[in-house]
């Protein structure tokens, strides 16, 4: 592994089984010392670190490690409690914060944990700044900074951080607008945004049907939620709702349901809200960006509508770096996260689901007729376990089969094959005619890359 490469942190910061190596106690007190002596050599004075969690019950445990971690090298530690991640990262910037901590490992089950980082901006730390702190997890120049006395950090409770995220969050719905005789069912995932959302939800008019609302510590996205909306699937069609809104763990991103019980995933969603900003002249360059796990008719709706999408690697951090780069301002992911940076600096589930609700009340269209805006191209996605993570370019007869499925496809689709960011899976992704295709020809990519590995 070179010098220069990230070993610790993913695609969304460090994740793992909480308890087992990276996700101990000590790692978490260690992560929480080099972030609070980063900042102090960066700013050269006593820095203030905002630290927020989901609902996980190994939350307690990384929470007081990382507040010892901080306090041992002169930082005062902020503790908001259970709130999404994009609460911590507008609470973060709007309070000033030097850094924003967030204990989450999002769609994961809940033995699983992880802790991902945000600048003073509400952004995610680019790798470069990742590479610095696992560089300082191991060096002396850490280990020797001890300071005592008065030096040593306090740690603070922020008792109205919910009530703050939630007037802000309320800012992505049209102040002219209420969802008063709109029925909504609700999914919080029993995770960090089971408080807020069916609050927000309500103080803006809509007769909520709540779900997920009762976290224990280890019901956390647990047949639930973004990952698993069947459940509200029933309750949109059993109550006649108008839609339903599933949030994953940490709430940063959202699945919808139409009235009919079809799911409207992160791509039609892109789609909906790309096209309408489209219309009126607010889509920035004319330009969405999306991920290569993306379906075509994405590009298609968007096209068709006057725009273009560009594609990134997976990962919402990837997505918001494109933006800002290229100045754009909609962007996201097939998996729900959407992040719309005229209102939030990181993939937002409720402030996604209030700009989809707010279309829907303006152009008084259901939404099942804003989702067919997007025609979807079959697609099969098959997650694989794997043992290890050699480069898939070196795997000979996995490469053959990709090389025959693609000049199957022609124009006609396109193949994906990835390994996870944040799991010992590899992503094996198949777009096409027609599902009976695309699921022969995902089997035999599933059947070389375990060829390949074996």
């Amino acid at each position: 592994m070179s010098k220069d490469e990230r070993t610790l942190f993913g695609t969304d910061g460090v994740r793992g089984l909480a308890n087992r190596h990276p996700m101990t106690a000590e790692l978490a007190m260690k992560l929480g010392r080099a972030v609070g002596y980063q900042l102090r050599e960066a700013t050269g004075r006593r820095p203030k670190v905002l630290i927020g969690k989901d609902t996980r019950l190994s939350g307690y445990m990384m929470e007081t490690a990382l507040v010892s971690g901080l306090c041992s090298v002169g930082a005062d530690a902020l503790l908001v409690g259970p709130l999404p991640t994009p609460g911590i990262a507008f609470l973060t910037s709007g309070m000033r914060a030097d850094a924003g901590l967030v204990i989450s490992a999002s769609h994961n089950p809940f033995e699983d944990n992880g802790i991902k980082v945000f600048g003073r901006d509400g952004y995610k730390l680019p790798d470069e700044d990742e590479l610095q702190l696992e560089r300082l997890l191991v060096s002396d120049e850490l280990e020797a900074f001890r300071p005592t006395g008065t030096e040593i950090g306090r740690a603070y409770r922020i008792d109205d951080a919910a009530g703050r995220y939630a007037v802000f969050a309320k800012m992505a719905f049209p102040r002219d607008l209420t969802l008063e005789g709109l029925r909504v069912v609700v999914d919080c995932g029993n995770g960090a945004g089971y408080k807020v959302a069916p609050e927000v939800l309500r103080e803006l008019g809509a007769e909520l049907v709540p779900l997920g609302v009762s976290p224990d510590g280890t019901n956390i996205n647990e047949d639930c939620g973004a990952l698993h909306p069947e459940h509200m699937v029933r309750m949109v069609r059993e109550r006649r709702a108008d839609v339903g809104v599933a949030l994953d763990g940490d709430a940063d991103r959202c699945i919808l349901v139409d009235a009919r019980g079809n799911v409207v995933d992160g791509d039609q969603v892109l789609a909906i809200i790309g096209t309408w900003m489209l219309e009126r002249g607010e889509l920035a360059h004319d330009t969405l960006v999306a991920t290569v796990m993306s379906n075509i008719g994405l590009d298609r709706a968007i096209r068709e509508a006057g725009g273009k999408v560009v594609r990134v690697g997976v990962g919402d951090r990837y997505v918001v770096e494109r933006m800002r780069q290229d100045g754009l301002n909609v962007g996201g992911e097939q998996s729900g996260h959407v992040v719309l940076l005229d209102h939030a600096t990181t993939g937002d589930g409720l402030v996604t689901a209030l700009t989809v609700l707010g279309i829907m009340v303006a152009s008084k269209q259901p939404l099942h007729a804003l989702a067919a805006r997007m025609t979807r191209f079959p697609q099969v996605l098959r997650n694989v376990d794997v043992p290890s993570k050699p480069p898939l370019e070196s795997l000979g007869p996995l490469q053959a089969a990709i090389a025959d499925v693609e000049g199957a496809l022609g124009d006609d689709g396109r193949v994906l094959v990835r390994y996870s960011g944040t799991q010992r899976k590899c992503r094996v992704m198949v777009e096409g005619p027609d599902d009976v295709t695309i699921e022969a020809m995902a089997a035999l990519l599933v059947t070389a890359l375990q060829e390949s590995l074996s």
